[in-house]
């Protein structure tokens, strides 16, 4: 689910920012209701131009198919087509620059992932301020990520892994990458309790599992969607979930929360969000018109066919939950001297 993309690519910003859309639009088919002023136009929005979803990740991944996934009802919704346009690279930071550099007038917003709350620590010199420049539409959803093992290994729960890395033996686990969700997740409960694991870093979810099936990583964390056919098939054994609620998809495997670390949640996340200065009425309709598009049915199941659970709210609630993501994975990278791949 989660494509993370060397610091390197920063340097690609320039380029990527003049990019021409890769991706088909979604077709209207009705008008939607209510009104609002795009920037200087003096016109209601939206008015005669298509809107860009910009995908922060490349096409494929669960950014890009939250897009695609909500630029259809959207479209309906609002009476305007929608382009899903992939920017990818350095963690989704370059798709991010795009937007905070865009113009505010209500034509131009980003999906992110959970990327997008550890990038500013993780990545030095982003080319935008990621409180300032962006503004907050609404926060799609969550997922958490499942702490699993493979079916004949000696670990049945958790805490056996707890006792076993305490007991001073060699615990591995592998993540998709330095500095990803499931990385910092595991290097928080580290520290927290005192607990020395190692980690495996591997390029993506594909290669993981793949280690992870066999036995080669005794431990893997990654996320519902890329783990779950590996659990209903019998060949890994989910030991924990990362979020404060059990997950709808494995409502029998126990939160990390509950398996002695209380309080502890660790999301994964996708967001909408806009150039700082688009106008407020703006982000107050695509807030509303989101909202709608997550409550369809029809989207819902597709979305949690992606392994997520639903959350929408006001732009304001994904301020305070996009912030204190931001705060949390900050002092995380900091305390372990955490480095991207």
């Amino acid at each position: 689910m989660k494509h993370w993309i060397s610091r390197t690519a920063l340097a690609m910003t320039a380029a990527a920012l003049c990019a021409t859309p890769l991706s088909a639009m979604a077709q209207a088919t009705s008008t939607g209701s209510g009104q609002a002023t795009s920037a200087g136009s003096g016109q209601a929005w939206p008015a005669k131009q298509p809107i860009k979803l910009v995908a922060v990740f490349p096409p494929g991944g669960s950014v890009d198919q939250v897009a695609r996934i909500l630029a259809v009802p959207l479209s309906q919704q609002l009476g305007q087509n929608i382009i899903v346009e992939n920017k990818g690279g350095a963690s989704g930071s370059i798709g991010t620059a795009a937007v905070a550099a865009a113009p505010a007038d209500g034509y131009t917003f980003a999906v992110v992932f959970d990327t997008h709350g550890v990038n500013p620590t993780l990545i030095p010199g982003l080319p935008f301020d990621t409180r300032k420049d962006l503004a907050p539409v609404t926060l799609i959803g969550t997922s958490p990520m499942v702490l699993a093992t493979f079916a004949a290994s000696e670990y049945k729960s958790f805490a056996d892994v707890v006792a076993a890395a305490k007991a001073k033996k060699n615990v591995n686990y592998g993540s998709i990458g330095s500095g990803s969700l499931g990385h910092l997740a595991m290097a928080l409960l580290g520290k927290s309790g005192n607990i020395d694991w190692q980690h495996v870093p591997y390029k993506g979810g594909g290669p993981l599992m793949t280690d992870a099936v066999a036995g080669h990583v005794p431990l893997s964390i990654a996320s519902v969607f890329v783990t779950k056919p590996h659990i209903d098939s019998g060949r890994m054994r989910p030991l924990a979930v990362t979020t404060s609620k059990r997950s709808p998809d494995l409502p029998n495997v126990p939160t990390v929360a509950e398996s002695g670390f209380a309080g502890f949640d660790a999301p994964a996340w996708w967001a909408i969000l806009a150039p700082a200065k688009t106008p407020p009425e703006v982000l107050k309709r695509m807030n509303e018109e989101v909202s709608k598009a997550l409550k369809n049915p029809e989207i819902a199941k597709k979305l949690s066919a992606q392994g997520i659970d639903i959350v929408g709210g006001s732009s304001e609630s994904a301020r305070v939950f996009i912030d204190k993501q931001i705060d949390t994975w900050a002092k995380v990278v900091k305390d372990n001297g955490i480095k991207a791949d």
